[in-house]
């Protein structure tokens, strides 16, 4: 698996390795400072989105999404509806059933959380350890789907919402990119 460091690891690192003799930085805030460069390299991993199929439909403005009650991550449908709106694409949630009929397109998911304590922390809490995206049209017939399938490590710890990204980006596309 090809990993690259981030812009800030980097200069953390050659910042705190130029270091000699007397310095403006004791060795906690140099810690500190290598700590936080390594949280945000954490963070900031990109997802790859798979088994992604669509059917080339016109492009899609706007989409309902069913929300789904099962899937117990406070987090993910916004960060389904900034993925959309980075993607030019209008949201509205309904709980299943509930939506108007005259919703062209439904988006739903399904996801799995776990728990796990991320580094230099001693609380767990949960994360997103995969999810599977579905676009229908009003009549359910299947248009395109993608999933998210945590890889490294490292990743789980990155924001749902970079998780998230990329897959909404190949279900509305077609591309895996």
């Amino acid at each position: 698996m090809k990993t690259s460091a981030s812009p800030t690891l980097l200069a953390a690192l050659t910042f705190t390795c130029g270091l000699t003799g007397c310095t403006a930085l004791g060795p906690m805030a140099t810690w500190e400072a290598l700590k936080w460069s390594g949280s945000t390299a954490l963070a900031h991993q990109s997802a790859k989105p798979v088994n992604t199929v669509h059917h080339g439909d016109a492009p899609i403005k706007d989409v309902c999404v069913e929300y789904n009650r099962e899937m117990p991550l406070d987090e993910l449908v916004p960060a389904l509806q900034a993925a959309l709106k980075s993607q030019g694409v209008e949201s509205r949630v309904y709980d299943a059933g509930t939506g108007p009929r005259a919703c062209t397109y439904w988006l739903r998911y399904v996801g799995s959380i776990e728990w796990g304590t991320p580094p230099l922390s001693q609380d767990p809490r949960p994360y997103l350890s995969a999810a599977a995206l579905s676009l229908h049209n009003a009549d359910g017939r299947l248009l395109s789907s993608s999933a998210y399938v945590s890889e490294a490590s490292g990743a789980r710890w990155a924001s749902t919402r970079n998780k998230i990204a990329p897959v909404v980006k190949a279900l509305i596309t077609g591309f895996e990119t």
